[in-house]
């Protein structure tokens, strides 16, 4: 190696931000098996290459014996102070033992070290940024699939999104640009895995902050999300200015920002309710569309009695359970739902405020449930 080799040390510091030093120390320790292993040598050996000419050096390291038992590792004292006069027992003699064609093979080492540590720091830079970006949307696009997973590009690498984690309506070609949530960073030997998903409810929160302003500047807080992908998701939005409709805010005017949203989730239906840290309030929001005469709660159980108009029940329940299931999933509270008609026979007393009550939602109907 020669003074070119320590001046390309010197730019790889630069640009790629690896200490000089590492990369030599990382060099000289490849270099000593690389003696080893070319020379069949069992000795003990340091190798030195000169941070400024680039020159390397091979030194057999003995230790200072009386009697010696083995020539490779060791040197009688008559020896060694006939080198230098001051050597004593079991001081490290050093005697160079360069072979005269290891230039070639310290260069050949040395390339494949450098190669190697480049590519481990850039694996490293990548790394260090996506790991920060966990739970964050990224966009890329779809490269190749196999019988278990997409391969999304994202650039500097490849994201990998399970079968099961794409959406049902999903239909992926390749060269499609896509928008997906980092739910996973893993750092392997073979360079960082990003693992992403289209299902995961992280999306849909994620979606709201790029597309409502008053969310992501923490005027409006997106409480909870609640997803079935592909199907219906309810999301839960409070503001801290009473001057800010939190509903308001996430539909946007005629419904653009929702419905951008729901574009991107290939029409993935959207209720959007008012947030209350009062329960019963909360739990008759979370069940919209239908309407509620009276919510009744069990603190201890975290279980609520809801009571709605016998021609909402259906309504209340949804399709299979869901509007129900997603509700619950919302607010966190077990749901019990009750027709009115039933709730009467069982003897509870519904108050007329309640019906009251029903008819000032009636004007908000449309407001409530953002998408049908």
């Amino acid at each position: 190696m020669n003074p070119d080799f320590i001046e390309a040390l010197n730019d790889i510091q630069k640009e790629k931000g690896i200490d000089k030093e590492i990369l030599i120390e990382a060099i000289e320790a490849a270099l000593i098996s690389g003696y080893k292993r070319n020379f069949n040598s069992a000795q003990n050996v340091r190798v030195d290459v000169n941070r400024m000419t680039g020159a390397v050096r091979v030194y057999a390291r003995k230790t200072v014996v009386e009697e010696v038992e083995d020539a490779r590792l060791e040197i009688s004292l008559e020896a060694a102070q006939e080198i230098d006069p001051n050597y004593q027992l079991e001081d490290i003699v050093e005697i160079e033992v360069t072979p005269r064609d290891f230039g070639r093979i310290a260069a050949q080492t040395a390339k494949q070290v450098v190669t190697q540590r480049i590519r481990e720091a850039e694996r490293g830079i990548i790394f260090s940024e996506f790991i920060d970006r966990e739970d964050d949307i990224i966009t890329g696009i779809v490269q190749r699939q196999d019988a278990r997973n997409y391969y999304i590009d994202l650039g500097k690498v490849e994201a990998i999104m399970p079968i099961n984690e794409k959406m049902p309506d999903d239909d992926f070609k390749q060269g499609d640009r896509i928008k997906a949530y980092i739910t996973k960073v893993e750092k392997t030997t073979k360079g960082p895995q990003i693992f992403v998903s289209r299902t995961h409810p992280g999306l849909l929160k994620r979606l709201f902050e790029l597309e409502v302003p008053e969310i992501f500047d923490g005027v409006v807080e997106l409480k909870s999300v609640a997803r079935e992908a592909g199907d219906r998701s309810k999301i839960a939005v409070h503001s801290i200015d009473p001057n800010v409709d939190p509903v308001g805010a996430c539909v946007g005017p005629k419904g653009v920002r929702v419905q951008t949203i729901v574009g991107e989730l290939n029409g993935e239906k959207i209720d959007i309710v008012r947030w209350s840290e009062d329960p019963k309030e909360f739990v008759a929001n979370a069940l919209s569309p239908s309407k509620v005469l009276a919510v009744e709660v069990e603190e201890d159980q975290k279980v609520t009695s809801v009571v709605v108009p016998d021609y909402q029940l259906s309504l209340a329940i949804g399709k299979r359970g869901q509007n129900a299931r997603l509700a619950a999933k919302l607010t966190s509270w077990k749901i019990d739902i009750k027709s009115e008609s039933q709730a009467v026979k069982e003897g509870y007393e519904i108050p007329e405020s309640a019906y009251d009550i029903l008819e000032s939602k009636d004007t908000r109907a449309e407001d409530e449930q953002v998408t049908e």
